[in-house]
């Protein structure tokens, strides 16, 4: 299990789009890989849990974790190998962490932690609440958005991990992350 979590080397930089439900994170990754023509990472989350929704009306249990996580790793190590340069990921572990906690009364699995606070990314995108919440059949806290948001931008800063929070419109915040992404390739 523990091999299945690990990042795999990669030759490229690594930056997630990081933060709640319904803040853009899709859209933006999407958009900023058609732009630095490389790829992006989709969020195993959202397809695993889809699934079992759609296939047994259920929500996430605490031992569907340790799948999604690794889910989302073996999708990001096989993109890694074919991303230009950089590789957009909508979500890493340690969102998974922050989602655990919140949903679990504070329990993360060990192992997810351990490897949340190993893998290596060059960047977060912290997507602000400032855009309209968008229901769906897994979407849950439009109320606590703004709890949730608090949540994220505080796991960022006491795994003191490097971020730039995006905000605004959908182009503001895409250019936001561009010249982020700019001075990235250029360090």
């Amino acid at each position: 299990m523990e091999e299945k979590l690990k990042q795999k080397p990669a030759s490229c930089f690594k930056v997630v789009l990081f933060g709640p439900e319904s803040t853009g994170k899709t859209t933006m990754a999407k958009r900023l890989a058609a732009h630095f023509e490389t790829e992006w990472v989709a969020e195993y989350m959202r397809e695993y849990l889809q699934e079992k929704w759609d296939s047994k009306k259920e929500v996430c249990e605490p031992e569907d974790l340790i799948k999604i996580a690794e889910g989302q790793i073996k999708h990001e190590n096989e993109k890694a190998i074919i991303a230009n340069k950089i590789l957009f990921c909508d979500t890493d572990l340690l969102e998974l962490t922050v989602y655990s906690k919140a949903y679990y009364d504070e329990f993360c699995e060990p192992s997810i932690l351990k490897h949340a606070l190993n893998n290596w990314y060059d960047l977060y995108f912290l997507t602000n609440i400032d855009v309209p919440w968008v229901p769906d059949d897994l979407r849950d806290k439009p109320h606590d958005r703004e709890a949730m948001f608090n949540k994220f931008k505080s796991s960022l800063r006491f795994h003191n991990k490097p971020y730039v929070e995006l905000k605004g419109d959908e182009n503001e915040r895409f250019e936001t992350a561009v010249s982020a992404i700019n001075k990235l390739l250029k360090s």
